[in-house]
């Protein structure tokens, strides 16, 4: 799949968030899951977790290249954020918050914030608890990982210090359902989860030595042990994407540098190029009429590596292009309201950038413009 990649263009001065002026945060990044999010309303949404909280872009309008933002929203004593987006459009922020009490215990839970709509203000972040009653065991407790469901139903998953896994879900009428312990053991951070489009969620986890496997029969029903796949993915790096009917493909970094495409039950497929620990961003869309899967990813260098494919055809080979644009944490990867291919990359200044599909064969971005 030919593609083609404009240079950056020119720097603009640096924006400060909203009644925050002059203010310089840290660029922190997401911890799994997407950061750029199309929604109901067709206007494209940035999401950079930053040091004390969150900062947020939104595009003006459909297809634009003007944004609003930065805008803050504060996170007290939260990390490890991870975001995730519903068929209902609602953009999902979960967090671990770890605070410390007078006496100088440390309490550890998982938060859950919403954005309901493009541009509005995020709700309050409400606490999910943690299974454990047990401090030392509390405090092991890892980082989140979220999914929802085609209905919207939210699935949290997090690895506890025994290196199984937990998943909390949402039930009906916005009250959660216990905290469920699905085994596994040495676990790492940086859990993978997947949905399909009849809502059927998967879910790989990076352990020591293979990764794990769980999956739903059907969509709404429990999750259940696959086989270990023997593959060892960097912690953090894996995303899983529906590349067929009810079928998901995870692609990861692995400890040689390289990325990997895997089927559960198939054999991994070597993709070449050199990368980081970062996570890998993926997303389905149609290019010159085929099916297609695009990858991007932070390659060892620092810029962007990009790839188009027909789903499910690594082994035919896969080309890598350099974008120009280097970037802190993983990139984003969005289909925008016009069904280009979108690529957005944050700077080493915090600063956002972003570059879209342009016409013609191929996969081909146009000039990268900063917010």
């Amino acid at each position: 799949m030919p593609m083609r990649s404009a240079s950056a263009a020119s720097a603009r001065g640096a924006q400060a968030p909203e009644g925050r002026p002059g203010e310089y945060l840290e660029p922190v990044g997401v911890e799994t899951g997407r950061w750029l999010f199309l929604g109901m309303d067709g206007r494209l949404t940035a999401y950079l977790p930053v040091a004390g909280g969150v900062q947020r872009w939104t595009q003006d309008r459909p297809g634009a290249t003007r944004w609003t933002g930065p805008e803050f929203f504060a996170a007290p004593h939260v990390r490890f954020m991870s975001l995730t987006q519903g068929a209902d459009g609602y953009v999902h922020l979960l967090g671990r918050r770890a605070r410390r009490r007078a006496d100088g215990t440390v309490t550890v839970d998982i938060v859950h914030a919403i954005q309901y709509q493009t541009g509005r203000p995020l709700s309050e972040w409400r606490g999910l608890g943690n299974p454990y009653k047990d401090p030392e065991a509390a405090r092991k407790f890892g980082r989140p990982s979220g999914v929802a469901d085609a209905s919207g139903t939210v699935h949290v998953f997090v690895r506890n210090g025994a290196g199984g896994v937990h998943l909390r879900r949402e039930g009906v009428g916005g009250k959660w359902q216990p905290w469920e312990d699905l085994g596994g053991e040495q676990a790492v951070h940086g859990l993978a989860p997947a949905v399909t489009a009849s809502g059927r969620i998967e879910l790989l986890a990076p352990a020591r030595g293979s990764a794990l496997h769980w999956y739903q029969a059907e969509a709404g029903g429990q999750l259940l042990r696959g086989q270990d796949i023997p593959q060892v993915p960097v912690a953090g790096s894996a995303v899983g994407l529906e590349t067929a009917r009810e079928r998901v493909s995870f692609y990861w970094s692995d400890p040689a540098g390289g990325i990997v495409a895997q089927r559960p039950g198939n054999w991994p497929v070597a993709l070449g190029s050199a990368t980081d620990d970062t996570q890998l961003a993926a997303v389905r869309t149609f290019i010159d009429g085929y099916d297609c899967t695009v990858l991007a990813h932070r390659g060892a260098t620092g810029a962007i590596m990009l790839s188009a494919f027909v789903n499910e055809s690594e082994a035919n080979g896969v080309w890598w292009s350099d974008t120009g644009r280097r970037c802190v944490g993983g990139p984003g990867l969005a289909v925008d309201a016009y069904g280009r291919v979108t690529l957005a990359a944050v700077d080493e200044s915090g600063a956002l950038w972003i570059s879209h599909q342009t016409e013609g064969q191929g996969l081909a971005l146009g000039d990268w413009y900063r917010i």
